[in-house]
């Protein structure tokens, strides 16, 4: 019984609580000038709403934690293509229809889907920390980044300010990421939309603004209607040499692909930037050549197993709608 009570007595002491924000700070300080300064905020209101943010131990353990398994292909679109959240991004599609319609490309409506579902299930995984206090905890106590949390802080009391958005309860996660579409105050800022009319861009509770934001997002990032996302492929050889993989980028064309032996079908053009996508299925790699509007997905999230995920899931709602629609007539088909 003593040494569970020590080890008690031990985690209770070591524990680090949250605590407020220190307004001496000489970086904190700083802050509140340029606040006062640059952007037009009173002072003592910067320095009231500062001082109630929290800096929270569980946001810089989330930050610092080492990396996970990098896990391959095959599991990480395991953890989304789940008969649950496609029955979720069915819902969700039946739901918003007419708004959803509004989107002139079918590809881009597949993304929209597809984002939403992967990145919050659809409005049911936003996030538990204030968004003030993650931005500030990270701001100020996580030294390897923190010029770039200072500078989405300052985004956030600003867009705040603009869309009337309450600082001390908005919620997000412990990057400070926002809403439905999981946007960081910058992105807030710069590509949210107010598809709704009502004078605000709200990405927490107004779906209508949720969905234009996001594909907003994806037109600014490059976006081009009617073309292909992404599509299966197959190699001559499994000789990867050939092809520079190290970044994510457009680095061949439809031509130079099916040169190096890259067997695929598209309507694209010879001279269509492309990129060469490996995954690791479950016994053996998996090929796809992704096309411009794979790699603005990608824009999103600067990963290639992201953007194939979301295509993916976004397919997938559309194939159960699909099937959904067919089975009454196959019903009434049978029972003649």
């Amino acid at each position: 019984m003593l040494k569970p009570l020590i080890a008690l007595l031990l985690s209770a002491a070591f524990a680090l609580p949250a605590h407020a924000l220190d307004l001496a700070r000489e970086e904190v300080r700083g802050f509140i000038d340029e606040m006062a300064r640059d952007h037009g905020f009173a002072r003592p209101e910067m320095e009231a709403l500062l001082r109630d943010a929290d800096i929270k131990q569980p946001i810089l353990d989330a930050i610092s934690r080492p990396a996970e398994r990098v896990v391959p292909w095959h599991e990480y679109r395991e953890r989304f293509l789940t008969p649950t959240r496609i029955q979720q991004g069915t819902d969700f599609l039946t739901e918003h229809r007419d708004r959803l319609a509004r989107i002139s490309d079918e590809n881009l409506v597949t993304a929209v889907l597809g984002i939403l579902g992967v990145e919050t299930a659809y409005g049911r995984i936003t996030g538990r920390y204030r968004v003030l206090d993650a931005l500030a905890t990270l701001a100020f106590d996580y030294p390897p980044r923190s010029p770039f949390f200072r500078s989405e802080l300052r985004e956030f009391l600003i867009l705040t300010r603009e869309e009337s958005v309450d600082p001390l309860t908005a919620l997000g996660s412990y990057a400070g990421a926002m809403g439905a579409p999981q946007f960081i105050s910058s992105s807030y800022r710069r590509y949210a939309v107010d598809a709704d009319g009502d004078g605000r861009r709200d990405l927490w509770n107004s779906w209508d603004d949720v969905i234009d934001s996001v594909a907003n997002y994806l037109r600014v990032h490059g976006w081009r209607d009617g073309e292909q996302v992404v599509v299966p492929a197959t190699l001559a050889n499994d000789d990867l040499g050939r092809f520079d993989l190290s970044k994510i980028e457009l680095n061949e064309t439809v031509r130079s692909l099916r040169a190096k032996g890259v067997q695929f079908q598209t309507d694209l053009p010879p001279d269509a930037p492309a990129m060469l996508i490996v995954g690791q299925g479950k016994s053996q790699p998996q090929y796809r050549v992704g096309f411009n509007n794979f790699y603005a997905i990608t824009r999103y999230n600067r990963s290639t197993m992201y953007a194939m995920a979301v295509n993916d899931l976004g397919e997938a709602i559309h194939h159960a709608m699909n099937r959904q629609a067919a089975a009454p007539h196959t019903v009434k088909d049978e029972g003649r």
